[in-house]
């Protein structure tokens, strides 16, 4: 077999075939298949496509070119639960206990924030003493015993895909859906979770800014899941506006307790219902149907058994749960900033991408890998479109350490929120439903 040929019939717009697809895989990741080659072939993809075979072939030879975790050890169906990015998107904190107290056990491993997108791993870092690196043995004895229990990305998932990405980053050929999807659900399923939930964000602060680009992506991985033998549903969620009203990791960890103790946003506690559900419902809980799930999923929520399990799973990795029991309880930047309104009406847009960005600035974020993050900076939204705000009403408080960079992040979050005299449409929270039957509109508006 040749690259050489391999290249030449994707060029060509011929599909290719399984073998063929696992050995450029196989040979780029171990090093016989060189740059400039695999970089033609991602470019003849990317002009020319892929059908949901070949993508679904990829994603199993990236998955294949490192670890598999096998959680066999732990009993019942292990569902796992993906969002695509967001701002303010602290879900992983709320749903993953809901679904460990409805007695579906949740091995969850995440990742770490760059750009404007915050990442799981960092938030739970915020807490104390929480270990978020730890042997597989003891990660899948705390599933066991406490129902859940999130961690870091192995650092051998998917090599092939860390390998790829890069290449795709600097050759022009990242934005082709199928290496999208493929590059997402490599990893998800070398994490070895017998079925996948998709949180699948849409608009300015998302990946994906188009709500078409957004279905593409979820039909794609859905397509892709259930051709390798998991099932799959994803939501397509929105993030024209931070979910939420924290943005930042401790903040956003507060804002998650709360939620799970009955005081948290509505739109945050709505799509993290509407996910449970659809986890439960891929465990065959609800006698399989997604109401008797939300009810299951609601119910957890309010009598606090979903905060009880969060407060177990940071006792088991080492965290200390006293800092879950009321806000406030975590370090305070020693700068808290007001952005206040210049003029009074409706809150009309808040640019989810430029909140992410601000919170960055403030020392919330990363721009590379390497960078250290200020898990007490970040930034706090008073107002939601669709309020009314008064001159000189507080929009947003910021937190940071340092006054440049509050003064920045000022300017930002000014210019980030819209305000006018018209009462604006409220943007609707949860989109669609995309199955293996199809896509099923829900529409859910914002709780504003």
């Amino acid at each position: 077999m040749r690259m050489y040929d391999i290249i030449v019939d994707k060029r060509n717009g011929k599909e290719l075939t399984q073998e063929q697809i696992a050995w450029a895989v196989a040979g780029y990741t171990g090093g016989s298949i060189p740059d400039y080659q695999v970089a033609a072939w991602l470019m003849a993809i990317y002009f020319q496509g892929m059908t949901e075979r070949e993508t679904a072939w990829l994603t199993d030879a990236m998955a294949a070119s490192g670890e598999l975790i096998d959680l066999a050890a732990i009993p019942g169906i292990k569902v796992d639960k993906h969002s695509t990015g967001g701002v303010g998107d602290k879900t992983t904190l709320i749903v993953g206990p809901i679904v460990a107290a409805c007695g579906v056990p949740v091995a969850k491993m995440s990742g770490r924030g760059l750009g404007h997108t915050g990442g799981t791993v960092d938030k739970l870092e915020a807490i104390p003493g929480f270990q978020t690196v730890l042997p597989k043995e003891e990660f899948c004895r705390i599933v066991r015993e406490v129902g859940i229990a999130v961690i870091g990305q192995s650092g051998n998932i998917a090599p092939a895909d860390k390998k790829l990405y890069a290449l795709r980053d600097v050759t022009g050929t990242v934005e082709n859906i199928s290496l999208i999807a493929s590059s997402i659900m490599s990893k998800k399923i070398a994490a070895g979770a017998d079925a996948i939930v998709l949180d699948v964000k849409t608009g300015r602060g998302a990946f994906m800014e188009t709500l078409e680009g957004s279905l593409s992506l979820a039909k794609a991985m859905v397509a892709i899941g259930e051709k390798v033998g998991r099932k799959t549903i994803a939501l397509v969620t929105d993030m024209d506006e931070p979910l939420g009203a924290a943005v930042g990791n401790a903040l956003e960890v507060e804002e998650a307790a709360a939620t799970l103790r009955g005081r948290g946003p509505e739109d945050l506690q709505q799509v993290c219902l509407e996910l449970a559900a659809n986890m439960l419902l891929l465990a065959g809980k609800g006698g399989g149907h997604i109401d008797g799930c939300r009810e299951m999923a609601r119910q957890a929520l309010t009598d606090g058994r979903a905060f009880a399990k969060l407060k177990q799973m940071v006792a088991a990795q080492g965290g200390d749960p006293s800092y879950l029991e009321e806000s406030g309880s975590f370090p305070a930047a020693p700068l808290i900033l007001p952005v206040k309104a210049r003029i009074s009406g409706y809150v009309t847009a808040i640019d989810a991408l430029a909140i992410g960005n601000a919170s960055a600035v403030l020392g919330a974020g990363r721009l590379r890998k390497e960078d250290d993050i200020d898990h007490r900076a970040g930034l706090i939204l008073k107002k939601k479109i669709g309020q009314w705000v008064e001159e000189g009403q507080v929009l947003a408080e910021l937190h940071t350490a340092a006054a440049d960079k509050g003064e920045e992040g000022s300017r930002l979050v000014a210019r980030a929120i819209g305000i006018g005299p018209a009462k604006p449409q409220l943007p609707l929270l949860i989109h669609s439903r995309v199955t293996a039957a199809g896509v099923e509109k829900l529409a859910q508006e914002t709780g504003t």
